[in-house]
């Protein structure tokens, strides 16, 4: 039975926890690059050099001694974001909607007052929400207004996000992450988020994943969650493929957000990210993987290449063909058709039944 179900899971093209360290992160992932990705604040002004869009930088609190002097940074800002410039799934971030007399109002409408914000502060510095525990960095940015493309969809506020998965600069595989009340608003899967699979090539939302189960309707709403186009996918494409030029990572995730007044930002990178995509997009990712890896040369010539071979390949009415073929897309034939008439179902098949193997 074990034994059945991976060899369904390999049929299926799914990427294993394992495979993905060893194959692809250890591989491609260069140790010396990591703080590009793990700090935000050398993300942001990375991004900047390579003209990439972030959330504007308020301040970053270096230090314990510098919280006292944080109140005249904050005097003139109503609404703002607090977060650990080393931190992950969305541990120790905090949203503030508003100023009043008695403290800063976050999202879920409580009111902290400058000493629990200064107390908040203090965690961040001392690590408890940082990767590794190590003393980090708080920064102050500003708040995103989120693009109104997903409001009839969700039920709170919060704010969706984009996940694009890069693989030597070639945007593989797509999902956005919608917030529900379980999540608290943030838009994290294991916090209760669930994650929408994208087309790369049109970028229209497919079917999602909640706590690991295949769903085609927000949980909060009842709302369907595919066929909705994504504003300005181009620009995130292009912004995800260059994450690769800016980091020198081979094997990425970018999280992109859609701000109503500025377009798409880049909000952070991540040398890990996570596997649950796979069942956001039923289908696997390293199928895809292997595709980039027989690409002809002239593919990788630019971020623009690479983003239009993608959208060729991996788009949703493109045809497989299997890395031992020649390069080129075949027509008259539907992407699964290298594995037989009933390909699609079983990977659809696999990807349900073992889906705990891959979050």
């Amino acid at each position: 039975m074990i034994f059945d179900g991976f060899r369904r899971l390999r049929e299926a093209g799914v990427l294993g926890m394992n495979r993905r360290n060893a194959e692809y992160i250890m591989v491609r992932n260069a140790r010396s690059a990591y703080p590009f990705v793990d700090d935000k604040v050398l993300t942001k002004r990375l991004a900047e050099k390579f003209g990439i869009p972030t959330p504007e930088m308020y301040a970053v609190v270096e230090n314990h001694g510098s919280i006292a002097s944080l109140s005249r940074v904050l005097e003139g800002l109503r609404e703002f974001v607090v977060k650990p410039a080393r931190g992950s799934g969305g541990s120790g971030i905090i949203l503030i909607r508003d100023k009043t007399a008695e403290g800063f109002v976050t999202q879920s409408g409580r009111v902290m007052t400058m000493d629990d914000f200064a107390y908040h502060i203090s965690t961040i510095l001392s690590g408890i929400h940082s990767l590794g525990g190590m003393e980090d960095r708080a920064i102050v940015e500003a708040l995103i207004h989120p693009d109104p493309v997903f409001t009839e969809v969700t039920s709170r506020e919060g704010v969706p996000d984009e996940r694009i998965i890069i693989y030597r600069g070639v945007p593989v595989m797509a999902m956005v992450r919608l917030p529900t009340e379980a999540s608290d608003g943030k838009a994290n899967l294991h916090r209760g988020a669930i994650g929408a699979g994208i087309d790369i090539s049109s970028g229209v939302t497919l079917s999602a994943v909640h706590r690991s189960r295949i769903i085609d309707k927000h949980p909060d709403t009842g709302r369907p969650v595919a066929g909705i186009r994504i504003p300005h996918w181009d620009r995130m494409l292009l912004m995800a493929a260059k994450a690769t030029d800016m980091t020198g990572l081979g094997y990425l995730g970018a999280d992109l957000v859609l701000d109503r007044e500025r377009g798409p930002v880049l909000l952070e990178l991540n040398a890990r990210p996570g596997l649950a995509i796979q069942i956001a997009n039923r289908t696997g990712l390293r199928r895809r993987l292997d595709e980039t890896d027989s690409a002809p040369p002239a593919v990788f010539a630019s971020a623009e290449s690479r983003v239009a071979w993608a959208r060729e390949r991996f788009g949703e009415n493109a045809s497989y063909k299997s890395p031992e073929d020649e390069h080129g897309i075949q027509s008259g034939q539907g992407r699964d058709a290298s594995a037989g008439g009933n390909a699609g179902a079983s990977r659809e098949e696999s990807l349900s039944s073992e889906r705990t193997n891959v979050r």
